[in-house]
Parts: C-alpha cells; sequence; structure tokens
C-alpha cells in the first residue's frame, strides 16, 4: 500500500499508463517507452490482459497498437488490485475462475508470480506455482548472495536450487543476480547447474532477460580503452597546452613505455626529436624500463633505472658494455658515448690497457667431443671408432695402455679411457 503512494499525479515525471506509476522495480517491470502520446512499462504492456503484440514492432508502442493499450485501460478501471486495493489493475490470475487483478508493481508484494517468458502468464498469492523440492534450510543458513539470514522453511521469498538442494537465497537476490547475469551465464551460485536451475526460476516468476551479461556490455569497459592523452611533466612548455599533442617535432607526445599511464612532451623533458620512447620517473625507479631508447654507458655502482644519467668521462678506455633496453649489457661499443663510473672501469680489459698489463693468451679451440685426459695418464692418440658403436667405455685404473678409438661417420661419439685402468 505505502508503495503505490509513490504515484503522484502532477509529478514531472510520467507515470506508466497501466499500473500508474512513475517510478518502478526495473527489474520487475522493464523499462519505460513513451510513444505517440503513450507511456507504459515493457512488461506492464506484456502481462496486460487483453493485449496483444503485432508483428512489425515499429506499430505503436513496441507493437501494441494505441486503441487497444485505451481500451485495456478502460476495462482496468472497473477493476481493482486485490494487494494495493486501487482500481487500474490490468492484470488478471491465470487460474480458471480466479478473478484477482493486480498491479505489475504490486505483484512481489502479494506474493504473486509473473513468469517472463512465452505467454506471459500471471498467478495470484493462491494460485502461484511453488517449488516441487523437498528441502528445508539448517539452522542459521545465510542467502548466498547478500549472505543475510534465510528463513526456517521454503517459501515464495526463500528459494532453494532444485539441483543441489544446498543452494538458498532470497527472491530479490537472485532476480538481482539474473537480470546481471542474462540467460546465457546464469545458474546456481553452488552447484553451478543450468538446466534444471534456469528452468525453475522461469517457473517461479524470476525474469531472466535474453542477452549477454551486463558485464560483458561492449560499453562497460570504455574507460579502461581510453589511451592516456595529456602531458604530466612538472612543467608543461608547449603553448598548446598538456592536452596538445602533434604528430612530429618538440610537441609530440611520449607515453610512459612501461606503464603508459603518464606522459610528456619531448620539449618538456628535454628529449631529442628522435626519441622514439621514454619512461616516467615512477617506471624508472623500478628499473622496468628504458628511460630512453638511445643507449648510455654501464657504469659501476649504476643500479637498474639509472641509466638514463651521464656520469663524467675521466679519459679511460672505450667501455666494452653499454646498456640498451630494459638494462641489458650489449657487448659493443656505442659511437660517441665516453662516459666512465669514477670508481672502476666497466671491464677488466679496459683496466689491463690502462695499467699495461698483458692481455691474456689466446686459447685453443675446444674440440666438441673430447673429454679431458685425467692427471697420470699418457698421452694416447685416438683411432678411428666403428661404425654403430656408441662408445668406448673408460677403464679403471690397473689396466694396460690402450688406444682411444677414432669416431667413424655416423658413431655418437667416443669416451676416452683412463690410463692406468
Amino acid at each position: 500500500m505505502a508503495a503505490r503512494k509513490q504515484e503522484a499525479p502532477d509529478s514531472r515525471e510520467q507515470a506508466c499508463m497501466l499500473c500508474r506509476r512513475a517510478e518502478a522495480d526495473p527489474d520487475t517491470c522493464g523499462r519505460k517507452v513513451e510513444k505517440h502520446g503513450l507511456c507504459a512499462h515493457v512488461f506492464c504492456l506484456f502481462f496486460a490482459n487483453e493485449l496483444f503484440q503485432q508483428e512489425l514492432q515499429d506499430v505503436g508502442l513496441m507493437g501494441f497498437l494505441p486503441e487497444d493499450i485505451r481500451g485495456t485501460i478502460e476495462q482496468a478501471a472497473r477493476k481493482h488490485c486485490f494487494v494495493c486495493g486501487e482500481s487500474g489493475a490490468t492484470i488478471t490470475c491465470q487460474e480458471t475462475g480466479c478473478d484477482r487483478s493486480f498491479h505489475l508493481p504490486c505483484a512481489v508484494e502479494g506474493g504473486c508470480v509473473t513468469q517472463f517468458f512465452l505467454q506471459y502468464r500471471s498467478f495470484c498469492c493462491e494460485h502461484r506455482p511453488e517449488q516441487a523440492v523437498q528441502a528445508a534450510p539448517e539452522e542459521n543458513t545465510a542467502c548466498l548472495i547478500c549472505l543475510d539470514l534465510v528463513g526456517d522453511r521454503k517459501s515464495y521469498c526463500t528459494m532453494v536450487c532444485p539441483a543441489c538442494k544446498h543452494a538458498w537465497f532470497h527472491r530479490g537476490c537472485i532476480q538481482g543476480q539474473a537480470v546481471r547475469a542474462g540467460i546465457s551465464c546464469f545458474q546456481c551460485p553452488l552447484c553451478r547447474d543450468r538446466e534444471a536451475f534456469v528452468s525453475e526460476m522461469f517457473t517461479v516468476g524470476i525474469r531472466i532477460p535474453f542477452r549477454l551479461p551486463s558485464w560483458e556490455n561492449s560499453q562497460a569497459y570504455a574507460a579502461l580503452s581510453e589511451r592516456h592523452s595529456r602531458c604530466d611533466a612538472r612543467e608543461c612548455l608547449c603553448p598548446g597546452g598538456r592536452e596538445q599533442a602533434e604528430e612530429e617535432g618538440p610537441w609530440r607526445l611520449l607515453l610512459c613505455c612501461s606503464c603508459a599511464a603518464e606522459g610528456t612532451h619531448r620539449g618538456c623533458s628535454h628529449l631529442r626529436n628522435s626519441t622514439a620512447s621514454w619512461e616516467c620517473d615512477s617506471c624508472a625507479g623500478l628499473g622496468t624500463g628504458k628511460r630512453q631508447s638511445t643507449r648510455v654507458p654501464l657504469g659501476w655502482g649504476q643500479g637498474p633505472g639509472k641509466a638514463c644519467q651521464r656520469v663524467p668521462r675521466v679519459g679511460l678506455a672505450e667501455p666494452l658494455c653499454f646498456r640498451g633496453a630494459g638494462g641489458t649489457a650489449l657487448a659493443y661499443p656505442a659511437p660517441g658515448l665516453g662516459g666512465r663510473a669514477l670508481d672502476l672501469p666497466a671491464s677488466p680489459y679496459s683496466l689491463q690497457r690502462q695499467l699495461g698489463a698483458r692481455r691474456p693468451q689466446h686459447r685453443q679451440p675446444v674440440r666438441i667431443g673430447a673429454f679431458p685426459r685425467l692427471p697420470g695418464t699418457r698421452h694416447q692418440q685416438p683411432e678411428h671408432r666403428q661404425p654403430g658403436t656408441i662408445g668406448v667405455i673408460p677403464r679403471l685404473p690397473g689396466t694396460q695402455h690402450e688406444q682411444l678409438q677414432h669416431r667413424q661417420p655416423g658413431g655418437i661419439g667416443a669416451v676416452s679411457q683412463i690410463s692406468g685402468t
């Protein structure tokens, strides 16, 4: 009764012509549509008596002819809602011989069931379909959705999953979940059953929209796909302001190559016009990537994220290693850069050249597949290995001298013998 008093004849918002309410629960009544001077909730049209939708929905109000709507309103003026007691009830119980009528927004308050599929049938509190499953909630059982306690037995407001018989929830809670999930994702919140659960919910009057879930709406995450488009330098020097960006030149906007959450004009960070990438101070401090795309020397004592700093030159030899993207040491010199840290050089070879030390002699190439000779063994000339043999097993100390066999084409490899075995 209190809910019906929300309607106001001189309210600024136009009221539905069928339920006479300007504001109603959209989960139950749907949205309001207005056309040709008519205004009604979508499901007030579908559940109203003697209203039939035409094949062409462009006709009238969503396919309902204006003259049919006005005729239904005239007939409803002589019927009173058994819930709120006011006239204009456009929905009548489908049970044969029952003449109870009600407004669609009053259905939940009066314990009525409205089935949102196929024929859109409605039933009063006396003839409504009930859940046939035999189950009762245990003591202190909570709703799986709102976590509040449910009733001590199955009822119109307390429902249970027909599949697992352990998932209990309130009617209003499961109705809200059905509207958000849609027909494609609606299922039992506990056992994830779909077939029996969806069929039961349709029967007891839960509206399940025939659409994708609301969280997969293309516009739901539109803000996440927006690209950062402003300069975040402490002092923006661009004449057009922080939002101004050009394709090339000093006012081209560069986004952080690590987080893309901050940006700067080339000129505002004193970058060259050839600089193609840049890293913000926050990411540079974490060492997640390069500060600029140009390579700078890797000196001793420089930690991650400090690659952008210029170090003084002290006349030492050119470095052998330079830092590239992500702080990676690159084994080739960068032309035009002779910077070096003050404490130690970047390479032991550069220190040797400064001190006049002799470079280490060139090592003999290591032959792949040859095993080293253990101490105490005599020099052995290997022999060719017989085709198809896997290798010669080394002999233990105390055995006579034997020669190794050279590998024949197709052999896998030879295992050296240990002399003195």
